[in-house]
């Protein structure tokens, strides 16, 4: 069977740019990924199609020979998948890891030999804001798979090492002469693995490995942030038949704090403080981070919104010594439910001010108000 054109596959046309090209091998990517459609083998043919056009047109070099000879460029001398002058470099995984990194725990060939290196796993965890500043070790459970304890990972029968395919001599691919074209396809007999279990383990079913739960001990490093990944290589999926283990990335999450609000290394908190203490000046008591507390000093006619630094009082910063500041935010509250006294006392002092008493915001607006009414 012929193959199909790879901008055709690709849902692109001829003069589609570079960019129109990736945006819509990420779409179709994600629609065919093996992971996402277990078991479809219509569906995992569309992803092998669609990755070996991308790899080709993605490259300018290839781009253009296969513009002017197609399929022809990449066949007898033209390169071949594996390496080569001109050839392929990597396989479809490798494609998809480029494109999608390494946290989407897509499927990748292992060293050598057609072995399925076992999946990634991602883990969202959520960590409080004091624990991002002073980091912390937390315990987590994942379900996972292991390398099977009966045939330690073979997927033999008491542990028998898988014997190499006859059909493809361990390449799992094997190729066909047609008329002047070479194809190259997946060995149906070994399914592209390379080695065949003749007698499989009946603890695995020749699997190499076994569904069970994992606990691993997590180090939190002082001043992560939203967003930061951490990865433990070799703690994901097991890989088939012996096969590397993938890796575990965890995802941390902050979790909104009552008090401060983050900015990077810097912290915001709003500070409520009475009017008394805004005309008058005097002194406020502030928490910190690292759950001690400090003395601001509030000038006399402090103003809402004014806003206080407090240096080296921020968050820690990632894998460094230094520390992000502080930043307080006057927010000035008039009072409520008022006395019958101190509202004669407010109305006295209302009837003894001047111009020289308005606070300056005031003044301000109201020369404005002047202006505008002139004109």
């Amino acid at each position: 069977m012929s193959k199909r054109d790879y901008y055709g596959v690709l849902g692109a046309t001829k003069s589609a740019s570079g960019d129109e090209l990736k945006k819509s091998y990420r779409k179709l990517a994600m629609k065919f990924h093996p992971d996402r459609n277990p078991g479809d083998q219509k569906a995992e043919q569309n992803f092998k199609e669609l990755n070996e056009a991308y790899e080709v047109l993605k490259d300018e070099q290839k781009r253009a020979a296969y513009d002017q000879y197609g399929h022809a460029a990449f066949e007898q001398g033209g390169g071949s998948r594996g390496g080569g002058p001109g050839g392929f470099s990597g396989g479809f995984s490798d494609i998809f890891d480029e494109m999608f990194g390494d946290a989407m725990g897509g499927r990748r060939a292992g060293q050598g030999g057609g072995q399925s290196r076992g999946q990634d796993l991602r883990y969202n965890m959520e960590v409080s804001l004091e624990d991002a500043f002073n980091g912390k070790k937390a315990t987590i459970t994942i379900p996972s798979s292991s390398s099977c304890a009966s045939c330690e990972g073979t997927g033999g029968k008491d542990g028998a090492a898988p014997d190499t395919c006859s059909s493809c001599g361990g390449a799992g691919k094997v190729r066909t002469q047609q008329g002047f074209f070479t194809v190259e396809r997946t060995c149906p007999t070994c399914s592209g693995a390379g080695r065949v279990i003749k007698n499989p383990c009946g603890e695995c079913r020749g699997a190499g490995r076994t569904r069970k739960d994992k606990t691993l001990e997590v180090t939190i490093p002082p001043g992560v942030e939203d967003g930061t990944r951490i990865r433990l290589t070799g703690e994901g999926e097991a890989g088939l038949n012996g096969a590397p283990s993938g890796d575990l990335y965890i995802f941390l999450g902050l979790k909104a704090h009552r008090l401060f609000q983050r900015d990077g290394a810097n912290l915001h908190m709003r500070v409520p403080i009475s009017m008394t203490i805004a005309a008058l000046g005097g002194d406020v008591e502030v928490p910190t981070i690292e759950g001690g507390k400090v003395r601001v000093s509030i000038p006399q006619g402090c103003q809402n919104v004014h806003q206080f630094r407090l240096r080296a009082k921020g968050m820690n910063v990632l894998r460094s010594t230094s520390r992000g500041d502080m930043f307080l935010e006057a927010a000035v509250e008039v009072p409520v439910n008022l006395t019958s006294k101190q509202k004669e006392l407010l109305r006295e002092f209302e009837k003894d001010s001047d111009q020289k008493t308005y606070s300056p915001e005031a003044q301000g607006f109201f020369d404005k108000i002047k202006d505008f009414l002139k004109t």
